[in-house]
């Protein structure tokens, strides 16, 4: 699942008029990278949610769908269905219907261009028997304190002391953690009850249900202007992907 239903108030007035997942970043849009980079990894099955200006979204994925048709790209459309974003957890109950028994999630607006969503990965993930596994990040500049503990065992730590880390939206989580008893909402979020991602996060943490790991390669929350601009001004990778067709 990727994440993609955003105001992105800190991106305006770029997304005034265009949602934050479809801004480009070197040569095609945000949400393209996150989709290629599990594409080449074997993954066939998508689910992205939408909300903000989301009716933009379908079309401007359509040509890449078309381009893999043995792929399956599925929405939850959050505002045509309740005016608005559901948040994070809120937006997994809500897709949870369309979601595996383990599945990747992550950011629409994170650049991480050389992360490799590996299948072993997720082997490893689904016979832990574990809620969820997250990849945490250095911390930016603009999250000094960062997130989460990690400790010696793997485990992500719900804690304010010592080294913590950033949450890098990149994570797999087991389809349990958004159910009864860990998570409130009703099965499939049908009233589209907005909750946060962090709260049933640190709950499950503090039962030893988190792990994580230490991932050190480029990583951007493309959340302001400055840090788009910052990643277009750096020119192509080296072995980027064909630009997709883009919106006008």
């Amino acid at each position: 699942m990727v994440l993609a239903a955003g105001r992105g108030q800190r991106m305006r007035p770029l997304t005034d008029h265009i949602p934050k997942p479809l801004l480009p970043v070197r040569g095609k849009p945000l949400l393209l990278w996150p989709l290629d980079a599990l594409l080449a990894c074997g993954v066939r099955r998508f689910v992205v949610n939408t909300a903000w200006l989301g009716d933009q979204i379908p079309p401007a994925l359509a040509p890449w769908a078309r381009s893999h048709p043995d792929i399956e790209l599925l929405y939850s459309h959050e505002g045509a269905d309740f005016g608005g974003a559901l948040e994070t957890a809120g937006g997994i109950a809500r897709a949870l219907p369309l979601l595996g028994d383990v599945f990747w999630v992550l950011a629409g607006d994170v650049f991480a261009p050389g992360f490799e969503f590996d299948p072993a990965a997720v082997e490893r993930f689904a016979a832990s028997g574990r809620l969820a596994h997250l990849w945490l990040v250095p911390n930016p500049a603009h999250n000094p304190t960062g997130d989460f503990g990690l400790n010696g065992q793997g485990l992500a730590l719900n804690t304010r002391e010592g080294t913590r880390w950033t949450f890098s939206t990149i994570a797999l989580y087991r389809r349990a953690l958004f159910e009864t008893p860990w998570c409130g909402l009703a099965p499939g979020n049908p009233k589209g009850v907005a909750a946060p991602l962090a709260p049933l996060l640190r709950k499950a943490m503090d039962d030893g249900q988190v792990s994580a790991e230490l991932y050190t390669g480029p990583w951007t929350d493309v959340g302001t202007p400055e840090r788009l601009a910052e990643l277009n001004d750096q020119g192509p990778l080296t072995g980027q992907a064909p630009a997709a067709p883009q919106t006008p």
